[in-house]
């Protein structure tokens, strides 16, 4: 039984690095054969760590009821355990589930409950993460006030925290948020708050993440040549990581240079009449 044990432990390890490198069915394939291991053994705490690899890898590999069903187990042996951290924790997984789906309500209900459990807990860490996706549920609901007030709640415990990562977050949600408002000089203020912080802690994919919504700014502003600037910039980070919005932003600042080079035509008309 130890061997099976430790086989398990390892399994999920090679899983993980391959969870980090993009490699899904490798990573998937191992927490399989890690799972095998655990029902033979009926070690609870090891089905619960390899139970919620399987939940996150279906997650993020679009198989939401493989995912539901892999959490919906994971919770049934943490309330065995009596585990309130880790129920937060898989609770919060089960909304990001609902979310994806565009879910909203149940969403919503899922990270309230949630939400209680982190608090009893005092899981601060998860709390800062739980702020940031209460925002946005209330942001895709137009519910904009409220969003804002949960993205300025997870900002204040990711500075608590020392989570720079968190802050550039947090700052770059409120910027899409108030972008949303057509509210556009305090979305471009926070955008580039989170676009300088990402590059204090040379974070190149936050960075990225706030040029992009900082374009979004710019483009909704009409200041068209400084939108194509960032979206070049966002584009050759997509090529650098291979990140899979590079053919959709391609067209996006192909269709922004076009737009640049009739304004800029027009423009030159008009000046020659004068």
């Amino acid at each position: 039984m130890p061997l099976r044990h430790g086989l398990s432990e390892e399994l999920n390890r090679q899983g993980n690095e391959h969870f980090s490198r993009g490699h899904y069915t490798d990573a998937y394939a191992c927490y399989a054969k890690a799972l095998e291991c655990d029902r033979l053994t009926g070690d609870q705490r090891a089905l619960v760590a390899t139970l919620g690899n399987l939940g996150n890898i279906c997650a993020v590999s679009g198989r939401r009821e493989a995912a539901q069903a892999h959490y919906q187990e994971v919770l049934e042996l943490q309330k065995i355990l009596g585990d309130e951290k880790g129920i937060g924790t898989t609770l919060a997984n089960l909304g990001n589930l609902r979310a994806d789906a565009g879910e909203w309500d149940r969403a919503r209900a899922y990270y309230l409950e949630a939400l209680d459990l982190m608090t009893k807990t005092h899981d601060e860490a998860a709390k800062a993460v739980l702020y940031s996706d209460l925002g946005l549920v209330a942001r895709e609901t137009g519910q904009f006030d409220e969003a804002i007030q949960c993205y300025e709640r997870s900002l204040v415990l990711m500075r608590r925290l020392g989570n720079h990562g968190g802050v550039a977050d947090a700052w770059r949600m409120i910027g899409r948020t108030f972008l949303m408002q057509k509210r556009y000089d305090e979305a471009v203020a926070c955008c580039q708050t989170s676009q300088s912080i990402a590059e204090r802690w040379r974070d190149e994919l936050r960075a990225g993440g706030a040029r992009y919504v900082l374009a979004d700014c710019y483009e909704a502003m009409g200041r068209l040549r400084e939108a194509a600037d960032l979206l070049e910039q966002v584009v050759y980070m997509d090529r650098k990581y291979q990140l899979p919005k590079l053919e959709e932003n391609l067209r996006r600042l192909q269709h922004l240079r076009q737009r640049l080079s009739v304004a800029e035509h027009q423009s030159a008309i008009r000046e020659s009449n004068l």
